[in-house]
């Protein structure tokens, strides 16, 4: 897995990050490291979920996508208030998604495709409210080298 990603892929996934949060109250992150610290990546997930502060949205409905590039390993994770709505097995389709991408070297295109699709359950369940809502989180992909 070849990343961290060129400035213009980078770009691709926060656009992503952007058009998926329009519709959402919901905030999505990604980060990105070349080695999982711990051999699971779903507990090193929720150690950047906290670091981030991602657990500070008000409606609990963060998402971090988790990427450790050189150890090959991913996961996705979301807040109480998502957890709380979103269908049985909603996460693990969403890493099914993942993987085929990354199976045949696509991470931008899965990481798009996750964030899509990760943006659609949010929207269903914490439509966007022009009025109150704001950006909590930033779109940025965040880096630990």
């Amino acid at each position: 897995m070849t990343a961290p990603f060129s400035p213009a892929e980078q770009q691709r996934i926060v656009e992503a990050i952007q058009q998926a949060e329009k519709a959402t109250s919901g905030e999505i992150r990604v980060h990105v490291e070349p080695h999982c610290a711990g051999s699971d990546p779903v507990a090193r997930a929720v150690e950047v979920f906290a670091q981030l502060g991602m657990h500070q949205t008000k409606a609990q409905n963060g998402v971090l996508f988790y990427l450790a590039h050189a150890d090959r390993k991913f996961a996705v994770i979301g807040d109480k208030g998502i957890n709380a709505v979103v269908p049985a097995g909603f996460w693990e389709e969403t890493k099914d998604l993942l993987r085929n991408h990354f199976a045949v070297g696509d991470y931008v295109g899965g990481l798009r495709q996750g964030i899509a699709q990760a943006g659609r359950q949010l929207h269903q369940y914490f439509p966007y409210d022009g009025e109150t809502d704001t950006n909590e989180l930033a779109d940025d992909i965040s880096f630990d080298h």
